[in-house]
């Protein structure tokens, strides 16, 4: 054991922190590191559960002294790059949510979940800019950028951060804002967990009082139909509206609708602020194919996760996504061969429609790349009972197929083990990337926080 990582030291650890500080093989380490993704785990040299930013402050200031990695994690969601025989940062116990109805604001701690502000906020007539699954966590999915519900009306959830509360390298807890340091404010709300632990951020939310969405299943039988559907429809939408096509095989058992239990369908959903409008907007999807299923209507705010349907147990999973320039038929084509029904590998698809709000840029700039991307493909599948190298295998042919299209990646679904070298370069635009690795060399010039999707310090 090197010198200074002894008992004694972390002993002292745990000394100056509230919280549990675990190393292998003690009671309660593996539950702590326990996420949403059941096939990759950190295994550190000790996980904290802070519970306030003085914890968080005293498990950098460790780490830093000792030059051991840093990797954070609340819900577990976005693993992507393993720590081994570093300092996990666990988060979830700082999950306070409180909301300024008057300035229109919420405060949110770095272990708290959409569906915790949405319950805060729904109450005085408000919403987040919130993504499709409540059970994600606010602080990742943000820094990331974001991409909601409400995506091409509100435009990304990094665009509407007010403030950011954030333990850098050096142990300080800095209060982060466009006034006070604008270029880590920029690098913050884009560049995730490369530039510190975050604490806690304030975020505007929106007034609304109810939405209109829902979704049609239709038989994988008319997907060409539907897909080509979409593709005309989302060329002449107004920006309220949200969008997307998704695609699922849903096993035999009778947990899930009869209409649905062992077919392959796919999933058209929708979601909007207009509600005068959006039932016309969705009237003509019912003349495309038969449905097997419908559910659309108005709904309050914290209904909205039954608009996607999405699993909110921990699974094993594996994937990634591509940000398209723009959609036609050799993409539909190569999505329904090589993700559908007949694909060798079981494939969840989810094509949404971006532009609208999300194409401008914000008031006050931040680090999101690829503005311009008129769609979104995540391609996901569940690597139990099959070879992880014939998944990836799989995904690369789709990746192959939309490559002529393909602007990026997007650092929220990026799914799985993933070195970072591999797609670092493609989550960011260039100048945006040098800009970034610079910062990273001022803030983090030892690049503790490197177990990420990482942005190494520029030279």
């Amino acid at each position: 054991m090197a010198k200074g990582t002894g008992r004694d030291d972390f002993s002292d650890l745990a000394d100056r922190v509230a919280g549990p500080v675990l190393r292998p093989g003690q009671d309660g380490y593996d539950e702590e590191l326990s996420g949403f993704q059941t096939g990759y785990r950190h295994r550190p040299a000790v996980v904290v559960g802070v519970t306030g930013a003085e914890d968080v402050r005293a498990a950098v200031r460790f780490a830093a002294e000792r030059n051991l990695a840093v990797a954070v994690q609340s819900t577990g969601h976005g693993v992507t790059v393993l720590d081994e025989g570093g300092v996990v940062i666990s988060t979830k116990r700082m999950d306070d949510v409180t909301v300024d109805p008057t300035g229109g604001y919420a405060k949110i701690g770095p272990g708290a979940k959409w569906e915790q502000v949405v319950a805060k906020a729904e109450p005085h007539g408000l919403i987040p800019p919130s993504g499709s699954a409540g059970h994600v966590g606010v602080v990742g999915y943000t820094l990331a950028g974001g991409m909601g519900l409400l995506a091409r009306e509100l435009g990304y959830a990094a665009d509407h951060v007010r403030s950011i509360d954030v333990v850098t390298a050096d142990g300080e807890l800095r209060h982060v804002t466009v006034d006070s340091d604008a270029d880590l404010f920029w690098a913050l709300r884009g560049g995730r967990d490369n530039f510190g632990v975050v604490t806690g951020l304030e975020i505007d939310l929106q007034p609304v009082e109810r939405i209109f969405g829902g979704g049609m299943f239709f038989g994988f039988e008319h997907a060409e139909a539907v897909f080509a559907f979409f593709h005309d429809w989302t060329a002449t939408v107004p920006e309220t509206m949200t969008s997307s096509v998704g695609m699922i095989e849903y096993p035999p058992i009778p947990v899930f609708p009869e209409p649905l239990r062992g077919r392959h369908v796919v999933h058209v959903r929708f979601a909007t602020t207009d509600l005068k409008g959006g039932p016309a907007l969705v009237q003509p999807w019912r003349e495309v194919a038969p449905t097997l299923l419908e559910h659309i209507g108005e709904l309050p705010y914290s209904e909205a996760g039954s608009i996607y349907r999405e699993p909110d147990f921990a699974h094993y999973f594996d994937g990634n996504s591509v940000l398209l320039s723009e959609l036609n038929p050799q993409i539909l084509d190569a999505v329904r061969e090589l993700a559908g029904a007949d694909a060798p590998v079981s494939c969840i698809v989810d094509l949404r429609h971006l532009g609208g709000a999300l194409s401008r840029p914000p008031k006050v700039a931040n680090a999101v790349s690829f503005r311009e991307a008129a769609y979104i493909l995540r391609v996901l599948s569940s690597p139990d009972g099959i070879e992880l190298a014939d998944v990836r295998a799989a995904l690369k042919r789709i990746d192959d197929a939309v490559a002529p299209w393909t602007l990026g990646r997007s650092l929220n679904f990026v799914y799985g083990m993933r070195d970072a070298a591999d797609f670092r370069s493609e989550l960011y635009e260039k100048p945006v990337l040098d800009r970034l690795s610079a910062l990273k060399a001022v803030y983090d010039p030892a690049n503790i926080f490197r177990r990420n999707q990482n942005i190494e310090p520029a030279a």
